[in-house]
């Protein structure tokens, strides 16, 4: 079945914007992507609780396409903590399995639309209050960062998300310089998108209803035309930044998330209803 040039206008438009705003105000393109997606899926036919579940698998799935370029600008100036990321790596793996390996199959998903308003609501909270958490001890031993990974990958992996709104916060509080935590969590954003990924196509394996252009919970289309636009923009956002008042700019933006968490709220709701 071919795509229709209408879907590929709206994901095109949807990859542009979030490649700009990720670039510019540095925020994950999910918390705009999962409900526009979860919307145009609706439109087309998909339940609700499904559409959610796709829409945050084929978010993360961008992120391993995004997170490439952003990480090579971020090692040439020399800002990534290797050490961190080795550290940090098998834990995300592990939690991020267990997120898209089970929980994510097993929740409703009315229970996923109240899960991302949820974190879509702090993550505005924290963009209108434009606070750092202050720093006050050093990075944890091999169990603690163990730890620490692995919550950062179950947090993603049911979210869609890079886990720089877990893992940036983490990084700062351990006294980690604020442009290595930022530098640190894009190399961190490959792993996670590549284990929650392998998961979400292995667990929506087989499933019935799913549109056509679907592997397991990817939506193919999305996933392809979202990715190559905001991997275009992003760098434009990021020059963009340097000449806009961004810390006005974020808060205008908060607001826009406080409307989608609603959205998401509402469509919550509804999904329990029905």
């Amino acid at each position: 079945m071919p795509i229709e040039p209408l879907l590929i206008l709206e994901l095109a438009a949807l990859g542009l914007a979030t490649g700009f705003l990720a670039g510019l105000l540095g925020i994950g393109g999910g918390m705009i992507m999962v409900p526009f997606i979860s919307a145009m899926l609706g439109v087309r036919g998909v339940a609700p609780g499904l559409a959610v579940k796709m829409a945050i698998a084929t978010s993360m799935a961008t992120i391993i396409f995004t997170s490439m370029s952003s990480v090579r600008a971020h090692h040439q100036k020399g800002a990534v903590r290797w050490d961190i990321v080795r550290a940090l790596a098998p834990g995300i793996v592990g939690g991020a399995m267990v997120a898209s390996l089970g929980v994510f199959s097993l929740l409703k998903g009315a229970a996923l639309y109240f899960v991302f308003a949820s974190f879509v609501a702090f993550s505005a909270v924290q963009m209108f209050r434009g606070k750092k958490p202050a720093a006050s001890r050093q990075l944890p031993g091999t169990a603690g960062l163990l730890g620490a990974g692995g919550l950062i990958g179950f947090l993603s992996g049911l979210v869609g998300a890079g886990g720089g709104f877990v893992s940036v916060p983490f990084m700062t509080w351990c006294n980690v310089a604020i442009h290595n935590a930022v530098a640190t969590s894009a190399a961190l954003g490959f792993p996670i998108a590549l284990a929650n990924v392998a998961g979400y196509i292995v667990a929506g394996h087989g499933l019935h209803d799913l549109p056509p252009h679907s592997f397991g919970y990817l939506w193919l289309p999305a996933l392809i035309v979202i990715a190559s636009c905001s991997v275009l923009m992003a760098p434009l956002g990021a020059r963009a930044a340097h000449a806009l008042p961004v810390s006005k700019l974020k808060r205008a933006f908060a607001v826009v998330l406080i409307a989608l968490a609603l959205y998401m709220l509402g469509k919550g709701i509804a999904a329990l209803g029905g």
